[in-house]
């Protein structure tokens, strides 16, 4: 079968991904590469890659980024969008021993993931890109929660949101060089929320958006306003009973449809994929379950 230029383009990625993490061990002794099942790996990926019909190209808004899963042993494992709502056999199989969490990140607007920043337990925050680790800053050990929906003011690089312990939302602006602007402040009171994520827009005006799943399981969608320095509306209802999931994670355009998507995991391991409408009244579709075995991993993004 012909495979698709969006799997062809990440899986190239993917690959590169892989080395750099090995040479990264051999250097830094950041990362310990470990061989993995040779049925599990990019090879096996490529071959069984193809067209997906109506595919649409990735962007900015509903980007193309893998799901990442990590062991408590550090082992970290990567898994391709098949394009059709579904992911194909991990890779990986690398140590991250010192690694508390990642964000994935799209640096140039490119729609594909292509590095991303790890916060290590140690409170460091480094920017692992193109098979160089790079040290940012220190001090992110304040911090409970990291991640990265897109670029929220419209500036050529990604944004990073950190909520601190005191339930404060704070900005900072990545560079091109990966270095990240003084932080500000967005919002306080984010510490009633047990999950906070996003990846690209939801609500089908090109913003990137988050939802964010109070204490009592309630989900409430974010829209993003294009202001950096008043990035989110009012909050808007999206659902409840979310308080069955242990994880939610956006990782983006998982099947292919041009929305953003949301995926949440249960505490059996069970991987339920939400398919995004871009309409704000009504983000995602019914869920559908793509994946079993997802509580092996302390964390995903």
């Amino acid at each position: 079968m012909t495979r698709s230029p969006r799997r062809t383009r990440a899986l190239s990625r993917l690959v590169t991904s892989a080395i750099a993490v090995a040479l990264v061990g051999a250097t830094a002794g950041t990362a310990l590469a470990e061989d993995a099942p040779a049925t599990t790996g990019p090879a096996r990926n490529a071959a069984r890659s193809a067209v997906t019909a109506g595919q649409h190209k990735p962007t900015p808004a509903a980007p193309f980024f893998f799901l990442t899963g990590i062991q408590s042993s550090g082992r970290m494992y990567v898994y391709m969008p098949d394009g059709k709502g579904g992911f194909d056999d991990r890779s990986g199989g690398y140590v991250w021993p010192h690694l508390r969490y990642e964000v994935a990140i799209d640096p140039d607007l490119t729609g594909y993931q292509d590095g991303a920043y790890q916060v290590m337990d140690d409170g460091t925050l480094n920017l692992w890109r193109k098979g160089l680790l790079k040290k940012v800053s220190t001090g992110w050990g304040r911090y409970d929660r990291v991640f990265s929906p897109g670029t929220l003011g419209g500036a050529k690089h990604p944004d990073l949101l950190a909520r601190d312990k005191q339930g404060v939302l704070w900005r900072c602006q990545t560079k091109a060089d990966g270095s990240l602007a003084p932080r500000v402040e967005v919002g306080t009171g984010w510490n009633q929320f047990t999950r906070i994520t996003g990846q690209g827009d939801l609500s089908g005006d090109r913003k990137p958006d988050v939802v964010a799943r109070d204490k009592q399981g309630v989900l409430w969608l974010y829209k993003g306003t294009g202001d950096p320095r008043k990035p989110f509306a009012s909050r808007v209802k999206v659902g409840s009973g979310w308080n069955q999931f242990n994880k939610l994670v956006a990782t983006g355009d998982v099947d292919g449809d041009g929305h953003s998507d949301l995926l949440a995991r249960d505490p059996k391991g069970n991987l339920w994929l939400y398919r995004g409408t871009g309409k704000a009244t009504a983000p995602f579709k019914s869920r559908t379950k793509v994946g079993t075995g997802f509580n092996q991993y302390r964390d995903l993004f």
